[in-house]
């Protein structure tokens, strides 16, 4: 009989794959980046604040806050390590203004991330009150991260077009949020679920969408928008997302 620790950790390993995948997913960007050397209109701010998600995660994973959760911070882990590395390409291939933007707010972010820790960890001497402050400040993060693909879904409405709404991205979203939504049904975890399952409705709102106005696409258009991989980038990078 399958008990519901190795049942757990199974989900897990699932997430892990699914979230690995959703980091990686910008690699096309960069690799276009690195081709044309530069960064043309694409935005930093996506892998920066995924950064922030993907470390507030790890620290929420490990023993001395959430006991039992290595599989949250193994795949943040991997995640900040891409998330870092699409920086340096970034930094590499960025004008000046773009480079001290991206030190600016990295050293602001190990900034505060080392108060809001330190605080955090000084005043609750128990798991459940660091769990509790932790699981809050990683939930706020990941909701905006999994609501980030909303924008999109005006210019869909507006233009009946799902041209713009990358259909695999939405769908391994709706996955990545239906999978850790079940790793945390098994042992509850209240935080883990309130997000993924945000995620797994908003997913579901977009494949929904996606549905109603793919037919009204126009099939011959050839329009390339530089803002269009901004957006999948806001949503792709989101995994830290557990």
């Amino acid at each position: 009989m399958v008990t519901a620790e190795a049942a757990r950790n199974v989900v897990g390993i699932i997430g892990n794959v699914i979230s690995f995948f959703l980091f990686a997913s910008p690699c096309p960007t960069f690799y276009r980046i690195i081709k044309n050397k530069s960064v043309e209109e694409f935005q930093v701010y996506p892998y920066l604040f995924t950064v922030l998600n993907c470390i507030f995660w790890i620290i929420y994973g490990l023993p001395f806050v959430h006991p039992d959760s290595l599989l949250v911070v193994t795949i943040n882990g991997v995640g900040l390590v891409m998330e870092l590395i699409y920086l340096c390409i970034f930094f590499t291939y960025a004008p000046n203004k773009g480079r001290k933007k991206v030190v600016y707010w990295l050293c602001g972010e190990v900034v505060f991330i080392a108060v809001v820790s330190l605080v955090v960890l000084l005043v609750f001497h128990d798991h459940n009150r660091r769990i509790l402050a932790f699981g809050i400040i990683c939930d706020v993060f990941n909701i905006i991260m999994y609501g980030s693909p909303l924008i999109i879904m005006k210019k869909v409405i507006t233009t009946k077009s799902v041209e713009y709404m990358p259909f695999y991205l939405s769908l391994a979203n709706f996955l990545n949020g239906c999978v850790w939504t079940a790793y945390a049904l098994i042992k509850l975890d209240i935080f883990i679920l309130i997000s993924n399952g945000l995620g797994a409705l908003a997913a579901t709102a977009q494949l929904i969408l996606y549905g109603c106005y793919f037919r009204s696409t126009p099939r011959d258009e050839k329009v390339v928008d530089a803002k269009a991989p901004q957006i999948q980038l806001a949503v792709s990078d989101g995994p830290g997302r557990v």
